[in-house]
């Protein structure tokens, strides 16, 4: 309508819409540090105009939604990148734990390799000295007991691991459970064509979570959001979750399962899958490689010993106990077989004063083993081999961190609060807030002279 009712009106929308939008700023602000917040902006519009006559009016303004601002591509980048983030920052964190285990080819297993070839050479130019055939005993236990304790390390985080995934499968069921009722709330919420941007971000956020544990896929639908592994597992479809399991295998450890089927070769990202490939993968292969070390030497030295002939005029026995066939676990089983320092086989005719076998048993630190390589050069590999994985990876970590920041840098420049820009926008709404009041103020002052003049003025 036209005159002074019709301005109140106006003016009284234009108040309505300045106090809405000071409250979406005021939101802004409080959630300028909440991890996952998208900004909302008042999307406001010229109300309808009316026609009088050949006059035009304006009805004021009108708020027409609260959008939160979001890039919905972004969004599913920052998906990828941290589930490649966490994988490769989970492997990073067990090989520098395996690390500890094979510093370097000098120290650990290795110096105990060199100590037991040097005993050998001491023990050379005096073969009957008891005291130095003790001392070829004690490097060759010395040997033993660090092969064990680094397969019995090597085992034990296996072992960590192993209860880490059933933990992470339970993390796992407890998001998806928590997306899908985050779901049935958004569409309950839409459905009343109310704004779930704060739902939306509370869902986003889950998401994001859940993708530090396990690689999963975004599918929008006209039913809510449809959640999948990378292989097409189903997690979440809608508002209805899909919970994963934890199997003892016939391997011993946990098999990852989707109802009755066996994921846990086919996840590729997040901290799950990291665990996966260190406990499946790295440890087992460095475990067999250790386990070749270990029946490598062990049999070569025994067979060295064999050939020659101990303090008593008697044909050698063997140093360790023979490894298993195939030699599986001969790390963690390695034990000396010797007791008595005499059996040591340094003479090759028999005769007590004779070194000639100590040569023979020297000449295994220059031997290839089954591998190949000489013990030395065989620990050596497996010391490499460690060091270069974990520095392969921990680049790779650098070059995801660098990846996903930038990303969350874009993320922030379209979804994050500035407080300057927000401290701006309240001023715009307080500055139309004060004007709006004005005017109300102005008609009702003039609509108070007009009933004080008893005028039949029209209104």
């Amino acid at each position: 309508m036209s005159g002074l009712f019709g301005s109140l009106s106006i003016a009284l929308s234009s108040l309505t819409v300045s106090q809405q939008e000071m409250a979406v700023t005021a939101n802004n602000v409080a959630n300028a540090n909440t991890p996952g917040y998208s900004r909302e902006i008042p999307a406001v519009a010229a109300g309808d105009p009316i026609t009088i006559g050949s006059l035009t009016f304006g009805t004021g303004v009108v708020l027409q939604k609260i959008e939160s601002l979001r890039d919905p591509i972004l969004e599913i980048q920052l998906h990828q990148e941290t589930q490649q983030q966490s994988k490769l920052s989970t492997e990073l964190g067990q090989l520098q734990q395996i690390q500890t285990q094979f510093g370097s080819a000098t120290s650990g297993i290795g110096a105990d390799i060199s100590n037991f070839f040097n005993s050998l050479q001491q023990l050379s130019p005096d073969p009957t000295n008891l005291a130095l055939r003790q001392s070829v005993l004690t490097a060759a236990g010395n040997l033993a007991t660090d092969f064990n304790t680094t397969a019995h390390n090597l085992q034990t985080q296996r072992s960590n691991i192993d209860q880490n995934v059933v933990q992470s499968v339970g993390d796992i069921n407890s998001l998806t459970a928590q997306i899908a009722s985050v779901d049935r709330q958004i569409s309950s919420v839409q459905n009343a064509h109310g704004d779930a941007g704060t739902l939306v971000d509370k869902q986003t956020t889950l998401i994001r979570q859940l993708s530090g544990l396990v690689d999963v896929q975004v599918i929008k639908t006209d039913q809510g959001i449809s959640l999948t592994t990378s292989n097409g597992t189903t997690l979440v479809a809608g508002s209805q979750s899909f919970a994963l399991s934890a199997h003892l295998g016939s391997d011993g450890v946990q098999h990852i399962m989707a109802g009755t089927h066996d994921i846990t070769g086919s996840l590729k990202g997040g901290s799950l899958a990291g665990l996966i490939q260190i406990r499946d993968q790295e440890i087992p292969s460095l475990a067999s490689s250790l386990d070749q070390l270990a029946a490598g030497l062990a049999n070569a030295l025994n067979a060295a010993n064999a050939q020659g002939y101990d303090l008593n005029g008697n044909k050698g026995g063997n140093i360790f106990v023979p490894p298993p066939v195939g030699g599986g676990g001969a790390a963690a089983a390695l034990s000396v077989s010797l007791t008595d320092p005499k059996l040591i086989a340094a003479s090759s005719d028999g005769t007590s004063g004779s070194n000639g076998n100590l040569a023979v048993l020297s000449a295994v630190a220059t031997q290839p083993l089954a591998n190949g390589q000489t013990p030395i050069q065989s620990y050596s590999a497996i010391v490499f081999k460690v060091g270069s994985d974990t520095a392969n990876v921990s680049a790779d970590v650098a070059s995801s961190n660098l990846i996903l920041q930038q990303l969350q840098d874009q993320r922030a420049s379209t979804s994050g609060v500035s407080l300057d820009e927000e401290a701006a926008n309240l001023i715009k709404y307080q500055t139309a807030y004060q004007a709006a009041a004005r005017v109300v103020s102005t008609i009702e002052t003039l609509l108070a002279d007009t009933v004080n003049l008893g005028l039949g003025v029209a209104v």
